[in-house]
């Protein structure tokens, strides 16, 4: 059986997630096309990057609490959890394990394992479960996950993202699309594994 690594944020999560937070929080008026980096602090540059940790850092069980999911991410994932091992890998920290399992549980997400590494640093987790997929937001993540484990990684587009990609790394504009790659270039193999 093939092994998913999922990242969260962004990902399984809305990548506007945090935008209605921080216009909140400093009174700004931010939208996804706003954001072109990764560092949020970029579209803000009047902000102080240590004032912007702090910020997070205390609010972050609210805002992970009150994520949305991405369009289509719940069905698709549940879809796929009998034909496929869901291993969800995320720069979350401890400190918000409980505030994650809740949220998959109020949400009615399938997973097999869920594992906040606290870093961005996501290739020797990969690696120690063995994945054969990735799904990821960040793009140097997704750039160095593929040619580090030698995987193809599915990059969910965002304006904080769209730098060149190398051909493992496949870029797609929603999970539906992720679904269409998934079934036509595992789906197969899938099914022979099966007879």
């Amino acid at each position: 059986m093939y092994r998913f690594g999922i990242d969260i944020d962004g990902t399984v999560t809305c990548p506007t997630s945090l935008i209605p937070h921080i216009n909140e929080a400093f009174g700004s008026e931010l939208t996804i096309e706003d954001i072109r980096e990764y560092d949020l602090t970029a579209a803000l540059p009047q902000l102080d990057k240590k004032e912007f940790y702090s910020w997070f850092k205390k609010h972050e069980p609210k805002i992970y609490a009150s994520s949305p999911i991405s369009k289509d991410a719940k069905q698709i994932i549940n879809n796929w959890k009998d034909q496929y091992e869901l291993y969800f890998i995320s720069a979350r920290g401890a400190n918000v394990r409980n505030v994650t399992y809740d949220w998959f549980e109020q949400h009615a997400i399938a997973y097999d394992h869920i594992e906040l590494i606290g870093t961005h640093k996501k290739i020797s987790t990969a690696k120690a479960h063995n994945v054969d997929l990735f799904f990821e937001d960040k793009h140097d993540n997704a750039v160095e996950i593929s040619e580090e484990l030698d995987i193809p990684v599915i990059l969910f587009d965002t304006p904080y993202n769209r730098e060149p990609v190398p051909n493992k790394v496949v870029r797609v504009y929603d999970w539906l699309e992720a679904d269409e790659w998934v079934k036509k270039e595992f789906g197969i193999q899938q099914e022979l594994l099966k007879r």
